[in-house]
C-alpha cells in the first residue's frame, strides 16, 4: 500500500493533476490520503471502482456525520453547519429534492435555452472586441456567461451578480473559516429576502416555480428553498466559469488540438467532453461508508471516509489510453467530471451547452487569440477549491 499523502494539493500545471498524486495513480483502484485534521481516508483512483462505489448507497453524503471526510477547515465550517441541499442528502430525501428540479434541467429545456445562451455569448464578445486587445477573459467573459445564464434560469436579478459572485468566491476560497461562515450567512440572507419577495410577487424562473410549490401542502419550506437556491446559484456559475477559463487556457497551450477544432467546428461537442475529462475541475467527491463495502479486494469499513479524485479517476489508462494527452478521437463520454450515480450533476446538460457555445464562438470570432503573458506567470486557483484560472490575459 502506498504511503498516505496529503489531500488536497495544488496543481503545478493547471490542467494536470498534482504531481504528488502520481504514485497514487499507480496504485489503483484505492490508495490512502490524509486530510487537514489528520484523518486518514480512502482515495479512489480507479474508474471502474469509482462508478461502482458512487452507485452504492452504503456510502453516504451526509456531511453532518462526525466521521464524514471534510478536506479543509473551510469545508468543515460550511458543511457541518447544515447539510447542503441535494449534495448532502441521501435517498429518500435526496430523491424528493432532485425530482422537484429535474424538469428545469432536462435536455429538452436546455436545448431550448441555446438561443439565449448564444445571444449572451455574442453580446459579451462584442464588448470584448469593442474594447480592443488586450483583454482579461475571466472577468469579461468566462464568469459573466454562466452568471447571466443561471440568473436568467433561476429568476435571480443579474444586477445583484457582483454581490453573489463575491460571496461565492469567499464561500469557496475564503482565507479563513470565519470569512466562509460570513459569506454563507450573507448569501442565505440575500436568497431568503428574494424568496420572500417572490412569494409576494411571483416572476418567471426555477426559483419562482419552487416558491409556488412551497405554498402548497408538502412543498419545500423557506429554509429548504434558500438551500436549493444557494446550491443552484453557486454551482451554476462557479463550475462553468472555471471550465470556460481553464478550457480556453488549455486550448491555447495545445495549438495542434485547437487547429483541429478551428478546421472542423463540428468537433466542438466531442472536444468539450474530452476537456471535461482532462481538466476535472471539481476534484474530490466525498462520502463516508455506512456499512462495510468491498471493492477491488479491499474492504472499506463502516465509518471510514472516501474521497473520489476525479482528476486521477479520469486519467485511468485502463479506460483512456495515453490519458495525459488531449485527444478528440477518443470517446470520453463516460468520464466522471459530473459525478455518477444518484448525485450526478443535475446541471450537466446546461453546462455542456454553455461550454460548447462559449468556446466554439470565442475561437471562431477571434482566430488570432493568444495569451498576453507568459503561460507560467498566469495565476490559477489552488487545490483546495474548484480548479480554474484566476486571470486570463489574452490578445489577438
Amino acid at each position: 500500500m502506498t504511503e498516505a499523502v496529503a489531500f488536497p494539493q495544488s496543481r503545478s500545471c493547471p490542467y494536470h493533476p498534482p504531481t504528488a498524486y502520481d504514485p497514487l495513480r499507480e496504485n489503483r483502484p484505492l490508495a490512502r490520503v490524509t486530510l487537514w485534521n489528520g484523518q486518514e481516508v480512502w482515495f479512489v483512483t480507479g474508474h471502474q471502482a469509482a462508478r461502482a462505489l458512487l452507485s452504492d448507497q452504503r456510502l453516504s453524503t451526509d456531511s453532518t456525520r462526525e466521521d464524514f471526510p471534510l478536506p479543509t477547515e473551510r469545508a468543515a465550517t460550511v458543511r457541518r453547519r447544515r447539510r447542503a441541499a441535494l449534495l448532502g442528502w441521501d435517498d429518500p430525501e435526496h430523491n424528493v429534492q432532485r425530482r422537484m428540479l429535474i424538469p428545469s434541467f432536462s435536455l429538452r429545456r436546455t436545448e431550448g435555452l441555446r438561443p439565449r445562451i448564444r445571444a449572451t455569448v455574442d453580446r459579451l464578445l462584442d464588448a470584448v472586441e469593442a474594447a480592443g486587445p488586450p483583454a482579461e477573459l475571466v472577468s469579461t467573459f468566462a464568469l459573466p456567461v454562466p452568471s447571466i445564464v443561471i440568473c436568467d434560469l433561476l429568476g435571480v436579478p443579474y444586477e445583484d451578480h457582483d454581490f453573489f459572485e463575491e460571496q461565492s468566491r469567499r464561500l469557496l476560497r475564503g482565507p479563513t473559516a470565519a470569512d466562509t461562515e460570513d459569506a454563507l450567512s450573507q448569501l442565505e440572507g440575500y436568497l431568503g429576502d428574494l424568496v420572500d419577495r417572490k412569494r409576494q410577487k411571483p416572476g418567471e424562473g426555477v426559483l419562482d416555480d419552487l416558491v409556488a410549490r412551497g405554498l402548497q401542502d408538502g412543498g419545500p419550506d423557506r429554509e429548504e428553498l434558500v438551500q436549493l437556491a444557494s446550491i443552484l446559484l453557486v454551482a451554476g456559475h462557479e463550475t462553468t466559469a472555471n471550465m470556460i477559463s481553464l478550457g480556453t487556457y488549455t486550448l491555447l497551450r495545445h495549438p495542434e488540438r485547437l487547429a483541429e477544432l478551428r478546421a472542423d467546428p463540428a468537433l466542438v461537442p466531442t472536444a468539450v467532453e474530452e476537456l471535461l475529462r482532462f481538466l476535472s475541475i471539481a476534484d474530490g467527491m466525498l462520502r463516508v461508508a455506512r456499512e462495510d463495502v468491498e471493492v477491488g479486494g479491499t474492504v472499506i469499513r463502516a465509518g471510514e471516509g472516501v474521497v473520489f479524485s476525479t482528476s486521477v479517476i479520469n486519467r485511468d489508462d485502463a479506460v483512456y489510453p495515453e490519458p495525459d494527452s488531449l485527444d478528440w478521437a477518443r470517446s470520453a463520454r463516460h468520464h466522471l467530471a459530473f459525478g455518477f450515480g444518484i448525485h450526478q450533476c443535475l446541471g450537466q446538460n446546461l453546462a455542456r451547452a454553455e461550454l460548447e457555445i462559449a468556446l466554439g464562438t470565442l475561437f471562431r470570432r477571434f482566430p488570432g487569440l493568444r495569451l498576453a503573458a507568459p503561460a507560467e506567470e498566469i495565476p490559477f486557483k489552488p487545490g483546495d477549491t474548484i480548479q480554474g484560472m484566476l486571470e486570463l490575459p489574452v490578445t489577438w
